[in-house]
């Protein structure tokens, strides 16, 4: 019986569809017949524009009609002449990203805003060139946003003048982004909290001339706040010092009046202990995201009374607080029910003992991350950690040990042991790991679908199993010959992405075996590796493959 003679509803199709995943993923499936490439364009929501996909775009746009989202931050061609195309394509677009363009395309938007109107998210991050009256024609333009970011202008001229007409035309505003904008002043900030009254979200690091005065103010003026995210600058000396700050009490007193607080990051940020004391007393119940990555002036007391009023933080972020010990992490372990996500990256006195001790306390963590520590050295307490660990209780998914000097196989395999349901594992430039640590590791975690080994030791793999969940695999910078990459091909044979850049050993007849035997690979990195030509690496082909980077660094679109 064919699939298209299936009395099956089209509804029934796409919520199976949808479970499998988006992407390439729904390829296969698509490929069946025409009624599964008509439902599968159905649940295309999103389209990421680069140049040479911008001749193809008026038949994207027919194809995918329900598209909700389209990414241009990548397209570097005629960007007014696309804004037109997607204006006259009768879609209904929720979002659209404009991020890293030379400037604001503003005729292109006006025509966009004749159609439509209800765009809810505009996204403008790195803009070379961002003006007053940008933001006038893009309040007006779109009416209803809810969501515009701003961020990081090259050359940024944007004033509170803009701010202020933004503000009131804009009264659905849930979310901005403000950071980078150097000319903007309190007015800019108490005028978005004044005139906003949705305002939910908002962003303004490295706005220097917004005072501690003007953030107190403008936060209770928008009692609705739930996610703020700024910096308070760090005054210098003479290096390496830093001049003392003091904490305006009327910031410390405003942020207690947050009550409904969600996400708070001071990132780079002067603080004070009290400051901490205020965001607990305030969101101790509701808080789930706390940021104080490279953070100073606070103590361990400061960061434990809050988290100990805080236990409903899911996302914590205590990048290079190089106070912090294995004994700190213990101690704060005992208020991380909820966690599902730590960056303890840059701390540099943590050891193993802290990767077991969050790992044991955690139930629900997904995400470590512990970049740049101390990684490889044993803790005081690691053979009670070991003892005391529950296996069956853990959830960790993925695992970032980038940069991590002293990390050893023995450590790596203990790791893997204690996270069987791993997927993610990124050992960047760890050089003390090899390839049969990775094959001990691949055995005790058959679920790995990414596996980052660049500029490690591994030089050669016995893979005598199949690895069939792996899909993106990073060897670039390593040791590896034709003879890894021949039992990569066959062992491997589900990769999607193999970047195998600056690899000195690998020629012609590698690359090819992975190509014939790898039939879902979409990317391939080969840049300078200079066993290949240019010229060898147009040659190489095969159905799947989209992208192809050559030794100059050229990428080619298959």
């Amino acid at each position: 019986m064919s699939v298209e003679s299936v009395d099956f509803p089209e509804e029934c199709w796409e919520l199976v569809f949808r479970f499998l995943g988006q992407g390439h993923h729904l390829e296969p499936v698509s490929m069946v017949c025409k009624k599964f490439l008509s439902i599968t364009n159905g649940l295309q929501f999103s389209l990421t524009v680069f140049d040479p996909t911008a001749l193809l775009l008026p038949q994207l746009l027919l194809r995918f009609s329900r598209l909700k989202i389209i990414d241009l931050s990548h397209f570097s061609g005629d960007l007014e002449s696309m804004l037109r195309q997607i204006s006259q394509s009768g879609l209904d677009l929720d979002l659209l990203n404009l991020s890293n363009q030379r400037t604001i395309p503003v005729d292109g938007l006006r025509e966009l805003g004749s159609k439509m109107i209800n765009l809810k998210a505009l996204i403008c991050s790195n803009i070379g060139s961002l003006h007053d009256s940008h933001l006038v024609v893009i309040a007006y333009c779109f009416p209803h946003l809810q969501e515009i970011d701003i961020s990081f202008p090259l050359n940024s001229q944007a004033s509170d003048f803009g701010i202020l007409r933004l503000s009131t035309l804009l009264e659905s505003l849930h979310k901005i982004n403000l950071s980078g904008n150097y000319l903007i002043t309190d007015k800019s900030l108490i005028s978005l909290c004044h005139n906003c009254l949705t305002l939910e979200e908002i962003s303004f690091f490295n706005c220097f001339k917004v005072t501690q005065s003007g953030i107190a103010t403008a936060i209770r003026l928008s009692r609705s706040l739930t996610s703020i995210s700024f910096n308070i600058e760090k005054k210098r000396i003479h290096r390496p010092g830093l001049a003392l700050i003091s904490i305006n009490l009327d910031l410390i007193d405003s942020i207690r009046s947050l009550k409904k607080l969600t996400t708070i990051d001071l990132t780079n940020s002067f603080i004070s202990d009290e400051l901490l004391f205020s965001v607990a007393d305030g969101c101790g119940l509701v808080l789930k995201k706390l940021v104080l990555h490279d953070c100073c002036n606070c103590t361990f007391a400061g960061i434990s009374y809050l988290l100990s009023k805080c236990q409903s933080v899911q996302w914590l972020d205590l990048r290079k607080l190089d106070f912090l010990t294995d004994e700190c992490i213990s101690k704060i372990s005992l208020f991380l029910h909820n966690l599902t996500s730590i960056d303890l990256s840059g701390c540099c006195q943590l050891t193993n003992s802290t990767f077991y001790i969050v790992t044991r306390s955690c139930p629900l963590l997904n995400e470590i991350k512990m970049e740049r520590t101390y990684l490889g050295v044993e803790g005081q307490d690691e053979y009670q950690s070991l003892m005391d660990f529950t296996l069956s209780k853990n959830q960790v998914k993925n695992v970032y040990l980038g940069d991590n000097v002293l990390l050893d196989d023995a450590s790596v395999i203990k790791f893997a042991s204690i996270c069987p349901s791993l997927q993610l594992l990124d050992l960047n430039a760890c050089e003390g790991v090899s390839g049969e640590c990775i094959v001990e590791v691949l055995k005790r975690c058959c679920e790995i679908r990414h596996l980052n080994l660049a500029y490690t030791g591994v030089k050669f793999f016995e893979i005598e199993f199949q690895v069939s969940q792996l899909e993106v695999l990073n060897l670039s910078g390593s040791r590896i010959d034709d003879e890894a990459l021949s039992v990569i091909s066959r062992k491997c044979c589900g990769l999607v992405l193999l970047d195998i850049q600056s690899c000195g050993y690998i020629t012609e007849k590698g690359v090819r075996e992975i190509i014939e035997n790898c039939i879902a690979l979409r990317e391939l990195n080969l840049e300078d590796c200079s066993l290949l030509y240019d010229d060898a690496c147009l040659e190489f082909s095969r159905p799947s493959l989209r992208k192809i980077i050559t030794t100059s660094g050229v990428g080619v679109n298959c």
